[in-house]
């Protein structure tokens, strides 16, 4: 692993990873559009070789598993060490599945292998993505196809914005973060990634923003549930070491927010990639 990428092997090893690794049911369950969106897009089939990058826990692993069965291939990557060990828990009885502590931007992958790179964001996070697109696509055949999600701009992200606000309201404002640098929203503008990607070898890049509904079953209560542990809100807790009367009042604040929505789904805007190496 590079030295560069090191700060976001320390975050999501000892930080978010035991986090993600705890709410993985919701998490995934959240999530689940998206997932679905970007295994649509690959086209999977029987017997081929998938490359899941930034695979957290396992749940896209153990999906394009079953897409390409017994007779295919997985190789699952991801510099967390805490979700390496659970997404090889969840993959145990799929021997077809390899998942390895590597970071994808610079491990040394065997060159003209994979059909199918896939990646459920996972790839916002490089320290030089220029380059770990350009090794992605050495590993890749001729006319292998990449298919990713990464989150679209901002403002249309209120499972975000929102608890960001809510948060700032009652504890003040934290350190800023960069949207440009490596993080969640690095890869929110269409025209830049697709360049990126053209310039890494792809051909037939398109990329294209999604409206969509993330929910879980228990409605808006549920998710500021979750949102208390994952995301803005949960970091700017941890920063100003919220005391619980706090915590129970950003925690209401938020399940009223969410339970503005129409069946209490939060509207998201994901951007999908795709692509095919020349």
């Amino acid at each position: 692993m590079s030295l560069a990428n090191h700060d976001q092997e320390e975050f999501w090893t000892n930080n978010a990873g035991p986090t993600w690794v705890a709410y993985e049911r919701p998490l995934d369950a959240f999530l689940a559009p998206v997932l679905d969106g970007v295994i649509t897009r690959a086209g999977l089939q029987a017997g081929q070789s998938v490359l899941d990058i930034g695979c957290g826990t396992g749940g896209s692993s153990v999906q394009a598993g079953r897409a390409v069965g017994p007779d295919g291939h997985v190789l699952a990557v991801d510099i967390s060490a805490t979700m390496v060990a659970r997404a090889r828990e969840r993959t145990a009885q799929m021997p077809w599945i390899k998942v390895a502590l590597e970071d994808a931007a610079d491990s040394p992958l065997e060159a003209v292998h994979f059909d199918h790179v896939i990646s459920r964001f996972g790839v916002m996070f490089f320290a030089d993505t220029q380059t770990a697109f350009e090794n992605i696509c050495r590993a890749m055949k001729p006319g292998a196809t990449l298919s990713f999600a990464t989150w679209g701009q901002i403002p249309a992200n209120p499972w975000f914005t929102l608890p960001a606000q809510i948060a700032k309201a009652e504890l003040g404002a934290p350190p800023k973060s960069d949207p440009d640098a490596p993080g969640p929203f690095a890869l929110r503008d269409l025209t830049k990634t697709c360049a990126i990607l053209e310039r890494a070898g792809f051909t037939d890049v398109n990329g294209a923003a999604k409206s969509m509904q993330l929910a879980l079953p228990a409605g808006a209560a549920e998710i500021a549930a979750l949102s208390m542990h994952v995301g803005p809100a949960a970091g700017t807790i941890k920063h100003f070491n919220a005391d619980l009367p706090a915590q129970t009042r950003i925690q209401a604040a938020m399940t009223d927010a969410f339970g503005q929505f129409d069946g209490h789904a939060i509207p998201a805007e994901i951007n999908f990639f795709t692509a095919r190496k020349s």
